[in-house]
């Protein structure tokens, strides 16, 4: 597939909707929901059939390979989840026997991880982005227009009764 027919299907998915409109705005904004979290599950279930990885830890995985010595308190940080859902994804990589996991240098306590043999195979069956559609789309978008989706999206979280601590949760572990 070309590059050129990979981008005109989601323009003329998008086009095809608009033309097929209600005319109601809810349910178009409704519509769009529903491609976004299409595309979003439709990718963690590739790399999950691809990698035999949830996207949570393939990603994990990656930002280990990427910066080797790396802590458990950094990989959270890095991928912007809770310290206690990054010491998940690292404990069931180390059973795999994907990341070893050392306490070296000055802090005893501190663990070091680093990516072993089998990880980077794993690594090398996954299909980018490693970090999920999602984040790659929403990281190609100009800052005024993610500044108004974050504005936009904060009223919808609002008039949802959204639960502030699913925002520091992997969307490969709620996705199906």
């Amino acid at each position: 597939m070309t590059k050129t027919t990979a981008v005109a299907r989601p323009r003329a998915a998008a086009r095809a909707m608009d033309d097929a409109s209600t005319g109601d705005p809810a349910i178009q904004v409704l519509r769009r929901f529903r491609l976004v979290f299409n595309a979003v599950k439709t990718h963690f279930r590739q790399v999950e059939k691809k990698a035999g990885l949830g996207g949570a830890q393939v990603w994990a995985l990656a930002v280990v390979r990427d910066r080797p010595g790396i802590g458990v308190s950094e990989l959270a940080r890095a991928m912007d989840i809770h310290q206690s859902t990054a010491s998940n994804l690292i404990r069931a990589l180390v059973e795999q026997e994907l990341v070893a996991a050392s306490k070296t240098g000055t802090d005893r306590r501190a663990v070091q991880l680093r990516v072993l043999p089998a990880g980077g195979r794993v690594l090398k069956r996954a299909p980018a982005p490693f970090t999920g559609v999602l984040p790659e789309a929403l990281r190609s978008l100009d800052r005024p227009t993610l500044k108004r989706l974050d504005r936009d999206l904060a009223r919808l979280i609002e008039l949802l009764g959204g639960d502030e601590r699913a925002a520091h949760l992997p969307l490969s572990d709620d996705i199906g």
